[in-house]
């Protein structure tokens, strides 16, 4: 392929005052960061009180939990992202639709509104895997707990769910990398994250290869750190015997 690469394009003036196109990239990283980050704490919350809730013994309050879950769980993300941005501010009262269509910055409007929907999409895979470690743990567990005078409450915070915790950190890295790249749905409804300033970056400079490529080796760059971090802290807490780290 006969194709002259020009890395220095990042350090071009986009015509903007004094910003270059590494600029677009810098900005757009952090409104990545601050997406995903914020999706990922409604998530974690969000998903781990669903996740207790299905393993309730009241079947009004797990039934409840699993309607959640395979609401947001079996509507595609763009749907819902959609909805969320669309639909859903239409239905609010009066004072807060006209607040959040003209009050705030569009940008603002529609980061809300992802943090909103990604959070709540993957709190419903968060509950899964907090109900599957709560249910991997041995039944005696829950006994145990009420042997020693502790309540429900007492028993889920301080005796299974450290333990189920400890065991699902592997599946949760996972969902936590997906919230990283799920963030890019954002482009669609204006937000300038990550993946919408490379767009914007090959449209303007022509340079698709390497806007790509830059994305590419920062998505990269980003996940696999993650990935360490929480290899360090899978590490930290495991219990011998309870789980097997790193497959073996």
């Amino acid at each position: 392929m006969n194709y002259n690469w020009d890395w220095g394009v990042f350090f071009k003036s986009t015509g903007i005052g004094s910003e270059v196109y590494l600029d677009w990239f810098i900005s757009g990283l952090g409104w990545t960061l601050a997406l995903a980050l914020s999706a990922w704490i409604i998530a974690l919350i969000l998903g781990t009180i669903m996740g207790v809730a299905r393993t309730l013994p009241s079947r009004f309050v797990s039934g409840f939990a699993s309607a959640y879950v395979e609401l947001f769980r079996n509507i595609p993300l763009l749907v819902q992202l959609f909805i969320w941005y669309f639909l859903v501010p239409d239905f609010l009262p009066e004072s807060i639709e006209i607040w959040f269509k003209q009050d705030i910055k569009p940008s603002t409007s529609a980061f809300i509104s992802v943090v909103v929907c990604l959070g709540l999409f993957t709190s419903a895979r968060v509950c899964e895997q907090v109900r599957t470690g709560i249910q991997a743990l041995p039944k005696g567990q829950i006994n145990a707990g009420y042997a020693l005078g502790l309540n429900i409450a007492q028993t889920y915070r301080h005796v299974l769910l450290p333990q189920a915790f400890r065991i699902i950190i592997p599946p949760l890295t996972s969902e936590f990398l997906n919230v990283f790249k799920n963030s890019s749905v954002a482009s669609l409804i204006g937000l300038m994250e990550l993946l919408a300033q490379t767009k914007q970056t090959a449209e303007f400079t022509a340079n698709l290869f390497e806007a790509f490529t830059l994305a590419t080796i920062i998505y990269f760059t980003l996940n696999m750190s993650l990935m360490m971090i929480m290899r360090w802290v899978e590490k930290k807490t495991s219990v011998p015997g309870l789980m097997s780290l790193g497959g073996k």
